[in-house]
């Protein structure tokens, strides 16, 4: 048998055209700098602790001392069984950020191409679509990096998906399997929630043309086979999947027992988000239109407005010299979509493909368009979130786990896998399809209809629209003076909807250009002028340069450092880090009291922080955190917290240290239990109470735990602090009550007296206590969760089914190929 090399050419081309283009935009990186990423700095700052006992212990810690008082570790950095490579490094060929994120995404995407069976010229140019929508750079520069991985691996599972509906079982439950392995193991639920979204509606249009057939046997293997490939993601990725979901229980997504309100902690019970948590972030009901014109609405909320402002006029018109005005109008929003507190930028799918993705509707007899397009129309209803909340409040009660998520814009990421996949089929359709050339002549008017009729509504849009934002009520109060008056606020209010405006048209006569531009190659194609495969060269290659050009404002050369320019900016010491370093006491902590106290992980790089950046933190610390710390920290939680040393910015932005000599240390013994009602009770008492001597635990621990008995000479110490495992001695003549200065976490911690398990509570609402009877003891807390025990074996054991499987699917094909030789 003789394997067809010149088969293989087409994808080689395509696989050259990734690289070059995610090298020719992501250029610095070839010079030897790399992407300063906010979010990937935080991650350093809170993992460096997990690293620095993995260089001393030869594995990382379970639990993370470093942020937020202390957290478990495996939400930050992990070890994992598994007898697999590191199939992200193989995939990306070990490429440096961010060339292998967007060489992955075109990868995946042309697989999915050639599952669709689509010319390899219409695969490369969708690929490239998808893999440049200004979202993907727009989080890459934020450091979004997990986001990024799962809306790479999207196409590939559904390309698995696809081969088993179309039934070629065996390969498709292969690719399924494998993709849905990565697509759940980056660990980006709420990308993977969407996905799922997609493939359902998907697979309802395939149930619904199966049903129609009555092609039952089919239906039941598809299904059946798509859950196991599902199943096999889950578990393949359990020693995440676990944890992450045990912990979630602990955190804001598993909802809260207490809100607070005008000043006041209440009791509460929820589930999930509450609604205004879950809509921050929610798109404007016209903003999706970025998809077509990015910068409509004025593009991120950085972005300045035009230097030729008509707030400049409007503010001279009123008596303001020319050098203020323009002072004033540099420093307002250009941005004025709906999204709150502010975005880092627009959706842009490119216009050619956006289009292209309409004409499937009259161009494209398959039926994967309705789930497509239904599954895009459902993301966008998501992404209104608060603006379109009678239905999305109802979702977020009733769709199972949507409550769970927040930033309801992100749901566009169906959309923008979506309308490439709908741009694919089109364009195969119209070029490469058995009419082709004909399907276009007789569907000229309609293709006419449809780009015509977006020109239209854009237009319509633009002549009705207010152009007013939420933050002009905002401008209007700062430029209101003592009097009352706010004519210069309404001018400059004037000004910014006259840039609105013209931003809107500049935006509308660009897409105007993309549409005739389309039309022309189409006309021309129907008349075969030009061949399918010009038509799509120049589609593909427009599509680029102009994505090249949007996404180009947000991942910028500024985006990218040296690496060890970056490492000094963000990780030398500095002489507040050299002075705490020096107490060389193994338990306390540091509160870092000036900036964003709660949003910087550069504490945690150096200390173990009260502080810290995680965007899952545990609900009880949040809540102590809003009620006690967030600005005028309260006094007596640092001292509980152990709280050694607090750290200021002085005017010029040097660090000074304060030590805090009412630190309580890493344990004591109370004196008395005063028993609370309820958890908002809890909450309200700890800000009322000394801690040292008065422990606060719930009413429903009343029989259990008994009040101590006081002992003068009682005493309790720190013998060994380690991440995982803490040792205590006591000594007592009566029963005592021990509080330690470590955050309760309801999973996976043990305590043990003297070798024998016992149980332990939860003290001053988010701290540890137990009962410690009479005598000299050796108290121990190990953190042994199980269920990162199960989930390593379970992974492991999936990992061999998987290398197995992928044997058995190459040894089937072939096989199959030899049979046909």
């Amino acid at each position: 048998m003789k394997f067809d090399f010149k088969k293989l050419v087409p994808h080689v081309i395509a696989v050259i055209i990734f690289l070059a283009a995610a090298c020719l935009f992501s250029r610095p990186v070839l010079q030897g700098n790399v992407l300063s990423q906010h979010d990937v700095l935080g991650w350093k700052g809170m993992a460096q602790n997990a690293f620095e006992y993995k260089e001393k212990n030869g594995h990382f810690p379970l639990w993370n001392t470093a942020l937020f008082s202390g957290m478990p570790n495996y939400q930050v950095a992990m070890d994992s069984k598994s007898v697999l490579p590191d199939i992200n490094k193989l995939l990306t060929l070990g490429l440096p950020k961010p060339i292998n994120f967007f060489f992955l995404a075109c990868i995946c995407f042309y697989v999915l191409c050639i599952v669709l069976r689509a010319n390899p010229y219409v695969g490369i140019a969708g690929a490239l679509a998808f893999a440049f929508s200004s979202y993907n750079p727009i989080i890459i520069g934020a450091g979004h990096e997990t986001k990024m991985y799962a809306i790479a691996y999207m196409p590939a599972l559904l390309a698995g998906i696809l081969l088993i509906y179309y039934k070629n079982y065996l390969s498709g439950l292969c690719l399924a399997a494998w993709s849905a392995v990565m697509e759940v193991g980056v660990n980006h639920a709420q990308i993977t929630y969407y996905l799922f979204i997609i493939v359902a509606a998907v697979s309802i249009v395939f149930a619904i043309d199966w049903v129609r057939k009555k092609e039952w046997k089919h239906l039941f293997i598809a299904f059946s086979l798509a859950a196991i490939a599902g199943g096999i993601g889950v578990a393949g990725s359990a020693v995440i999947m676990m944890p992450t979901y045990e912990y979630s229980k602990a955190t804001m997504r598993g909802g809260k027992d207490v809100e607070i309100k005008d000043n006041k902690i209440i009791n509460t019970k929820t589930s999930g988000l509450d609604a205004d948590y879950a809509f921050s972030y929610s798109n404007g009901l016209a903003e999706p239109l970025t998809i077509l014109m990015p910068n409509a609405f004025g593009g991120g909320s950085a972005n300045p407005l035009p230097e030729n402002s008509k707030v400049i006029e409007k503010l001279t018109d009123k008596g303001i010299p020319e050098s203020q005005a323009a002072q004033v109008a540099a420093g307002l929003p250009a941005y004025w979509g709906g999204i709150q507190p502010s975005t880092s930028g627009p959706v842009y799918y490119g216009a050619l493909i956006v289009l292209l993705a309409l004409l499937s509707i009259v161009v494209v007899k398959n039926p994967l368009k309705w789930g497509l397009l239904a599954a895009a129309i459902f993301g966008i209803i998501l992404s209104w979130g608060k603006y379109f909340e009678g239905v999305n409040l109802f979702l977020l009660n009733h769709l199972p786990l949507y409550n769970k998520f927040r930033a309801p814009s992100m749901a566009m990421v169906i959309a923008q896998f979506a309308v490439p996949v709908l741009a694919v089929i089109a364009m195969q359709s119209m070029l490469f399809g058995e009419d082709k050339v004909e399907l276009v002549k007789k569907n000229f008017k309609k293709i006419l209809f449809i780009t015509g009729g977006t020109l239209a509504f854009c237009f319509i849009f633009y002549l009705l629209q207010s152009y007013t934002s939420d933050i002009d009520k905002q401008i209007l109060a700062a430029y209101t003076d003592k009097s009352g008056s706010n004519e210069l606020g309404k001018a400059i209010i004037n000004g910014m909807i006259a840039d609105r405006k013209a931003m809107f048209f500049s935006q509308l006569m660009r897409l105007t250009g993309f549409t005739a531009l389309l039309v022309a190659l189409l006309f021309i194609y129907s008349r075969k002028i030009i061949s399918g495969t010009v038509v799509t060269i120049a589609i593909g290659l427009i599509t680029l340069i102009d994505l090249f050009v949007v996404d180009g404002a947000y991942l910028t050369e500024n985006s990218y450092k040296a690496a060890d320019e970056i490492a000094a900016e963000n990780f030398t010491a500095n002489d507040a880090d050299k002075q705490i370093n020096n107490d060389k006491d193994v338990h306390f902590r540091v509160f870092n009291a000036g900036g964003d106290r709660f949003s910087e992980a550069r504490t945690s790089y150096f200390h173990r922080s009260v502080g810290g950046y995680h965007p899952a933190k545990l609900r009880i610390y949040q809540d102590v955190i809003e009620t006690y710390l967030s600005e005028n920290p309260n006094q007596e939680v640092l001292n509980a917290l152990d709280t050694k040393y607090i750290l200021f910015t002085d005017q010029s932005g040097k660090q000074i240290v304060q030590p805090n000599p009412g630190a309580f240390g890493p344990c004591w013994l109370v004196k008395h239990i005063s028993f609370a009602d309820s958890p908002a009770t809890e909450l309200t008492a700890i800000g009322k109470t000394h801690l040292k001597d008065t422990a606060i635990l719930n009413k429903n621990l009343e029989k259990t735990i008994q009040q101590p008995v006081y002992d003068s000479a009682a005493s309790i110490k720190l013998m060994k602090y380690d991440n995982d495992a803490i040792e205590y001695s006591s000594s007592a003549s009566s029963p005592q009550f021990a509080v330690m200065s470590e955050v309760y976490y309801p999973f996976g911690w043990n305590a043990y007296i003297d070798g024998k398990k016992t149980e332990y509570v939860k003290a001053d609402y988010f701290m540890r206590g137990i009962t410690v009877p009479a005598g000299n003891h050796k108290i121990e807390f190990k953190f042994e969760p199980d269920v990162y025990y199960n989930g390593r074996t379970i992974s492991f054991a999936v990992s061999i089914i998987l290398v197995l499987l992928l044997a058995a699917t190459l040894f089937a094909n072939w096989k199959k190929s030899k049979a046909k030789a």
